[in-house]
């Protein structure tokens, strides 16, 4: 896809992936941009920097889970800014707990957010796309929607959903000319992971990388833009090793209480010895020979 001159719509654009994803494309020479999120004043302060590049920038401060307001605002874009040309849903929340801890209200609210919000958003425009027989659309889901981390059930459900519904859709809306493409990055550095344990070996990516991920992605029309080197093993392994990723997947999981950190000392002895063997270096290596 060639995004010069067309009009794009980023949700969760106020902060993280989706705020460099809508500086990127600004970047890239998009001709407007609409940009999608809860915090206006965020949004305000993006929109500026967009313009400042010379690109149009028109913000919408909404929550997606809203269907009504929604649907309104969506119409009402289309009128004056359509028609839109390529979706990028990249709204998302996260909480990381054991499953046996997991709160309900957190719970509802990722599936609120990361599937329904965009289910809806997707609905309204695919069906707009259809009607001009062409568009993108782009679901930000995860290398958590490939495999499934410990402590974040809901979230890892909710980005495996994500996939399905894009393959889903990439085959059923191709015969209206949209494509339709699923975004894979493993752990950025945003506000939104501030508060997570990470897993032990992880190296988190910059949201710029991910957003230039998706733009060479966009040019060479993948189907699934996969991001980052550490990405690319997990599937390699998951493939090829399915033991030994579960391996590694319980040994990198960080403790979800100090109680259980006592409890598993044995593995933190594991743990020790694993942060000499898988080196990002020797990772590096060994990936680059099994290629």
């Amino acid at each position: 896809m060639k995004i010069q001159g067309k009009v794009a719509l980023v949700t969760g654009a106020s902060r993280g992936i989706g705020r460099a994803i809508a500086l990127e494309l600004a970047q890239q020479g998009i001709h407007r941009l609409i940009i999608v999120a809860r915090d206006r004043q965020k949004l305000r302060e993006v929109a500026q920097e967009i313009e400042a590049m010379g690109v149009q920038a028109v913000t919408l401060a909404i929550d997606l889970t809203q269907v009504t307001e929604v649907n309104i605002a969506i119409a009402q874009l289309w009128r004056s800014y359509g028609p839109i040309h390529l979706l990028v849903n990249c709204a998302g929340v996260a909480y990381q707990s054991s499953f046996l801890r997991s709160k309900l209200p957190q719970v509802q609210e990722e599936l609120s957010v990361n599937l329904l919000g965009m289910y809806t958003l997707t609905s309204l425009i695919a069906k707009r796309m259809a009607s001009q027989r062409q568009g993108t659309i782009v679901n930000v889901s995860s290398l958590m929607g490939k495999v499934a981390a410990p402590t974040m059930a809901t979230y890892s459900a909710t980005k495996f959903a994500i996939l399905g519904f894009t393959q889903a859709l990439r085959r059923e809306l191709a015969e209206y000319n949209i494509q339709v493409k699923a975004l894979l990055p493993t752990l950025t550095e945003t506000d939104m992971v501030r508060d997570l344990k990470l897993f032990r070996w992880v190296t988190p990516m910059t949201p710029q990388q991910v957003a230039k991920a998706l733009i060479v992605g966009l040019e060479k029309d993948a189907p699934e833009i996969l991001v980052g080197w550490q990405s690319h093993l997990a599937i390699w392994c998951q493939n090829l090793a399915p033991w030994l990723l579960e391996l590694i997947l319980k040994i990198a999981t960080p403790p979800v209480n100090i109680q259980q950190a006592h409890e598993n000392s044995i593995w933190a002895k594991i743990q020790r010895f694993g942060d000499l063997l898988f080196s990002k270096n020797k990772l590096r290596l060994v990936f680059a020979r099994k290629m």
